[in-house]
């Protein structure tokens, strides 16, 4: 199989069938005519062909570029035309660097929240004002909270300027120094990464205890700052907490703006999970949605994974997806999520959220706010720990599982009757699986 039909395949999975089979099938790969700068495809006819220019070439030359690390210029032609006339290919602008950002990143698709709405704000403005505002700037926080989505949305709105952006991660920018020092060509490497116009790094906590690679990208950084060129970076830490970082560079790195951005809140994963079903045109009702919003954790990149593994079961076992089902297909690995979590942990968490001493919840104490609070302790010790009824009632101090079962049995009640309740039960949830 040749590179433009493997590019073909690749795409074929991030594609609907449909789109696949009606316009993109239809595409024959020129292997002849195109080289490590240029792809050339045939389209059989003007509709294929300008469906195809105006959705996916973007998307075609970011494919080339992840697996062939060459930045091609993708040609989508007409097939009779291709005999009567010469191609012109686009001449590609000689360039070292090869940016690999994903044009699905974009500000449009990033839902905004009150756990990264400060991040979102300082990196739009800073797609706006290029070098001129917050340089560098920094964004820290956990793992899959659109760190990378975020930076890379404003290098996809420099890059439509026309500006020369690189995207790296440090890990990247390590081999190629290595590589650079070993074939002798470190003067290539500093042009590469020192006049370009924009400059995006992920993982900077990598740079951690490497004193040699540390120099480099001082300099680097140096160069770019004096310039004036817009540099962005991202880590899992704030800069004062990564060890074995140069106090120089550390520095530097709060020298334009810091900005974190935190686990999200309920309802920003609830947002989440429905545009990403919307894109992926999955269908779920709104306690389906509710339910995943509520056992996933901080890691949103989770979301994506789980909507696929929902959809790819209800197709091949032929069944609609509903709660019990949803339930079904994610508890291993819910269970696994939440292997950690212990009964003392989620009645301590209980305790503080209502203002109620753990051994009070744990008391046989019977007046209403006692009651309301273990009642919810109860429930969120049996949805997130793998214990069972009669080690609960040990736990709880009840006589046996029968009385843990009757508990129960109150709380699904108010749980269909009391909205108030409901969402109580569901923003605990949330908190204690987001910790």
């Amino acid at each position: 199989m040749n590179i433009g039909q493997k590019i073909l395949e690749i795409l074929k999975e991030e594609i609907t069938e449909i789109e696949y089979n009606r316009y993109i099938k239809q595409l024959t790969y020129d292997s002849k005519k195109s080289n490590e700068d240029s792809a050339i495809y045939y389209a059989p006819n003007t509709l294929v062909s300008n469906w195809i220019k105006n959705k996916y070439t973007r998307k075609i030359e970011h494919l080339f570029e992840v697996n062939t690390n060459h930045k091609v210029s993708v040609t989508i032609a007409l097939k009779n035309s291709m005999d009567r006339r010469k191609i012109k290919t686009k001449e590609v602008k000689k360039q070292v660097n090869h940016s690999l950002l994903n044009p699905s990143h974009s500000f449009n698709n990033f839902m905004v929240g009150g756990s990264n709405q400060f991040a979102y704000a300082a990196v739009k403005s800073v797609s706006e004002n290029a070098g001129k505002v917050y340089n560098p700037l920094f964004i820290y926080g956990g793992v899959g909270l659109g760190k990378t989505h975020l930076m890379q949305s404003a290098g996809n709105v420099f890059q439509d300027e026309g500006k020369v952006v690189i995207y790296t991660t440090v890990e990247q920018f390590t081999n190629d120094f290595t590589r650079s020092i070993r074939n002798n060509s470190m003067e290539r490497f500093r042009e590469k990464y020192r006049q370009c116009d924009v400059l995006l790094v992920d993982d900077i906590q990598f740079l951690s205890n490497k004193e040699g690679i540390q120099e480099e990208f001082f300099h680097t950084f140096e160069a770019l700052k004096g310039d004036n060129k817009q540099i962005i970076f991202t880590a899992d830490k704030h800069p004062k907490k990564i060890a074995g970082l140069e106090e120089r560079l550390q520095s530097r790195f709060e020298w334009g703006l810091v900005a974190d951005i935190q686990p999200p809140e309920l309802e920003t994963k609830i947002a989440i999970i429905k545009n990403k079903c919307e894109i992926n045109k999955v269908v779920l009702t709104n306690d389906i949605i509710n339910y995943i919003a509520t056992v996933i954790e901080s890691n949103v990149r989770e979301i994506e994974g789980i909507l696929s593994k929902l959809h790819a079961y209800s197709q091949l076992m032929h069944v609609d997806i509903d709660l019990d089902f949803t339930k079904n297909v994610l508890k291993d690995q819910i269970a696994e999520s939440r292997a950690e979590l212990t009964l003392d942990m989620i009645t301590k968490f209980v305790s503080k959220d209502l203002n109620i001493k753990p051994s009070e919840i744990r008391s046989k104490g019977r007046s209403k706010n006692l009651v309301y609070s273990r009642r919810i302790a109860i429930y969120l010790c049996r949805e997130l720990t793998q214990n069972t009824m009669p080690q609960l009632a040990q736990y709880f101090g009840m006589k046996d599982h029968t009385a843990i079962s009757h508990t129960l049995k109150k709380i699904n009640e108010l749980l269909e009757n009391d909205e108030d309740f409901k969402v109580k039960i569901e923003e605990l949830t949330n908190k204690i699986t987001s910790v």
